[in-house]
């Protein structure tokens, strides 16, 4: 059912291509890395990069947002400092931000006022998180991906029912790889090879083997991607998540090409659609069936969104991916039976140059397609496949080049009206231009004049325009079609520019000082600047340890925390012996077991 509520689609962009292709496909909002300081360190952008796609952006009143969230030393502090000044001037609408020193920046009037949103790298996975953020007037804040529905719902309730910033914005993932460690509190990638993930750097060792052993030497598991979970797809969830008060849904994936972003966003754009409206101008015309099931995926899971499950504490099982991180795409099939160079499938179309995949003795293999008649297959590799093999297909040739040459677009509706020799154009968002119409002779023809007028002005080709309606009061004067052509051009050029000139860029009200949940506050405040040590001060918290990145200190800390956990995977909630990973290179990591919240610890 169509709520009257509208509601933003974030879309990841890791370059300008993306950035345009996710506009396109109908995102009402990007985000994106700038040259520096941004949690993906491999999708940094130039400020004129930057500044093409904010302007390509305002005219379909699609926001760009920016990732400033990794923490900051005191110099780097300096530095971005700087650079928000600079997006600033370019136009960007928002920043996405960890570290604490840019909130005292800001208190301290050292910033523009551009707005400001609190990463879900701020570890945002309570009540008492949000409502600090929501006290010190920032504009939103971004949730941990571990919460359920009901949790999302009370958070959105209590923010709206707040005497100060009650119109703080809540927003949440939806979509794409998951991360197993609450966000922000992660530091296994840093205490094996100082890559941190709070710096931008992660090395994914969650995408690693591992193997699960007692104290007593009993293994439960043998080099399997223990830590490896599934992607993450709420889309089933929009209606209730809209209901409850969320304002973005987000698209993780900012070092994805632009075919995935393309296909995904505008997948969730037609599911959005049905229950809201978008926050955006123009409309898309999609010319492929967005599937999401054709795009990299891990296999999926909506993880904790549900409310209730079968043990009532909220923990689900089949949410991980033990056998593989990579992509496994569509389950294709059954191999029916072997034939020279290939095999019989019992199902599915394939083609050409598809990528396939299947586990032999729990490995993943993979080959290509060299030629498809019917249901025989033939490969470039048919390596290790047998009878009664599942087949995967991880890469589709023709939807790829589907999206390849897909020519969506996103255009505004455009009604023109020709009266007394004056040609006006209004978009669908108010605003308008005028030129004159070119004043000749009457037209020999009065009817086959206003069908010429009729034809041209409806061509609106490349631009970022279509026709609405187009109404010719009056008998026109005679124009030839190229000066009809020109007429065109000029006004949907100046209504262009109108929409720019037009457009309201959001502002961040002045933040303040509030009161922080805690009153001491260790390395897991990812402290790495004095300014953000002073502004837990300023908050009543003290901070008592430097971050870890600063110190290097692992030894015996939490170097994960997590709420999937290992012994309720592999049923040994009972157990009370320790438990252990141990990493392809025989490091061993004690684990810790929060039973009363269900959450798993990885120490150092």
């Amino acid at each position: 059912m169509k709520l009257n509520k509208t509601v933003e689609l974030l879309a990841p962009a890791k370059d300008k291509e993306t950035a345009i292709a996710a506009v396109n496909a109908g995102a009402d909002a990007i985000y994106i890395g700038a040259v520096k300081f941004g949690a993906r360190q491999n999708a940094s952008n130039s400020l004129e990069d930057i500044k093409e796609i904010v302007d390509y952006a305002h005219k379909f009143n699609v926001r760009v947002h920016v990732t400033l969230n990794t923490i900051l030393s005191d110099d780097e502090l300096k530095e971005a400092e700087k650079l928000v000044h600079k997006l600033y001037e370019i136009g960007v609408d928002a920043l996405i931000v960890q570290d604490m020193g840019i909130l005292g920046l800001a208190i301290e009037g050292k910033l523009p006022p551009v707005e400001l949103h609190a990463s879900t790298q701020c570890n945002n996975r309570t009540l008492e998180k949000v409502k600090f953020f929501q006290n010190t007037g920032v504009k939103r804040v971004i949730l941990a991906r571990e919460l359920t529905l009901s949790e999302i719902e009370h958070i959105c309730e209590e923010v709206r029912n707040s005497d100060f910033n009650p119109d703080m914005e809540i927003e949440v993932f939806v979509h794409g790889a998951l991360c197993v460690s609450y966000s922000g509190q992660c530091y296994l990638s840093a205490s094996i090879g100082g890559r941190s993930a709070n710096r931008g750097e992660c090395a994914q060792p969650c995408r690693k083997k591992y193997s699960l052993a007692d104290e007593d030497g009993k293994i439960y598991a043998k080099e399997k991607y223990l830590l490896n979970l599934k992607d993450f797809n709420a889309s089933k969830h929009i209606e209730r998540l809209i209901n409850a008060g969320v304002k973005s849904f987000k698209i993780e994936g900012r070092l994805k090409d632009s075919g995935y972003v393309k296909n995904v966003t505008a997948y969730y754009r037609k599911e959005i659609d049905k229950y809201a409206e978008k926050t955006s101008s123009g409309q898309i015309f999609t010319d492929f069936e967005p599937d999401l099931n054709k795009s990299f995926n891990r296999g999926f899971t909506d993880y904790f969104l549900p409310s209730v499950t079968p043990d009532k504490k909220g923990r689900r099982k089949n949410i991980n991916n033990f056998d593989t991180p990579k992509s496994l795409g569509e389950k294709i099939g059954r191999v029916e039976k072997l034939i020279k160079g290939g095999f019989i499938l019992n199902s599915a179309k394939l083609n050409p140059q598809d990528g396939l995949c299947y586990f032999s003795d729990g490995e993943l293999l993979g080959c290509l397609v060299n030629i498809a008649e019917g249901n025989k297959i033939y490969l470039n590799n048919p390596g290790k496949i047998k009878e009664g093999t599942v087949i995967y297909r991880n890469f589709n040739s023709e939807f790829d080049r589907i999206l390849k040459n897909s020519k969506t677009a996103r255009k505004i509706g455009v009604k023109f009206v020709l009266k007394d020799k004056i040609l006006t154009a209004a978009d669908e968002d108010g605003n308008t231009a005028q030129v004159p119409a070119a004043s000749g002779e009457p037209p020999k023809n009065p009817d086959k004049m206003r069908l010429t007028l009729e034809t041209q002005l409806a061509k609106t080709g490349e631009s970022d325009f279509y026709a609405e309606s187009i109404e010719i009061l009056g008998i026109p004067d005679f124009m030839p079609v190229s000066v009809v052509n020109e007429m065109r051009r000029k006004i949907l050029s100046e209504l262009s520019a109108k929409r720019l000139e037009n457009y309201k860029r959001p502002f961040q009200t002045p933040l303040k000082y509030a009161k922080f949940p805690l009153e001491t506050y260790d390395y897991h405040a990812n402290v790495l600047n004095e300014t953000a040590k002073q502004f837990y001060k300023n908050c009543g918290c003290e901070i008592t340890e430097d971050a870890l990145e600063k110190t290097h200190d692992f030894k015996g800390k939490e170097l994960m925390c997590t709420k999937y956990c290992l012994k309720f995977a592999f049923n040994l909630c009972g157990v009370r012996k320790n438990l252990f990973l141990t990493d392809e290179k025989g490091k061993k990591y004690p684990l810790k077991f929060d039973c009363k919240n269900c959450r798993m610890i990885i120490q150092g």
